[in-house]
């Protein structure tokens, strides 16, 4: 353990070396991680449904609301409603999940119709898409390995 003394010494060396080299450089900044994603509707209660249905937990809003959050795993999925809904389409969001096939049976089972079966691909993952009712398209997907 560093007696106060010794800390004071290092700190004194250390100032006196920036002052010899210059300020420190900023660390460059770097992309962490997505928080959410936020999709337009123009129906809340018909999207809320949509992905209730899906298994998504509400964390903010409801049907009710003009915003309404969903979380799960650490990100956010949220719906905003705005009349330019519904959209052309503008990509796709991709949701890992931790059984594709059971993912897939809950959506038929729920009367949704996903645009694909499950299926493996070359790039490593178990997935499928289906899209909602405001034309935004989902990718739920697993890792093979």
């Amino acid at each position: 353990m560093n007696s106060p003394a010794t800390s004071a010494a290092a700190s004194a060396s250390s100032s006196a070396s920036s002052a010899l080299t210059g300020p420190a450089e900023p660390a460059e900044p770097h992309i962490e991680s997505l928080s959410a994603i936020t999709l337009a509707t123009r129906d809340m209660p018909r999207a809320v449904l949509f992905y209730e249905a899906l298994g998504f937990p509400i964390k903010f809003g409801g049907s009710q609301e003009a915003f309404t959050s969903f979380a799960f795993g650490g990100s956010y999925l949220n719906l905003i409603v705005d009349t330019r809904a519904p959209v052309n389409w503008w990509g796709r969001v991709i949701i890992y999940v931790s059984d594709v096939d059971a993912l897939y049976r809950k959506a038929l089972a729920a009367g949704l119709k996903p645009s694909l079966q499950p299926s493996d691909a070359p790039w490593g993952e178990r997935y499928f898409h289906i899209t909602d009712p405001d034309g935004h398209e989902l990718s739920f997907a697993r890792p093979l390995r």
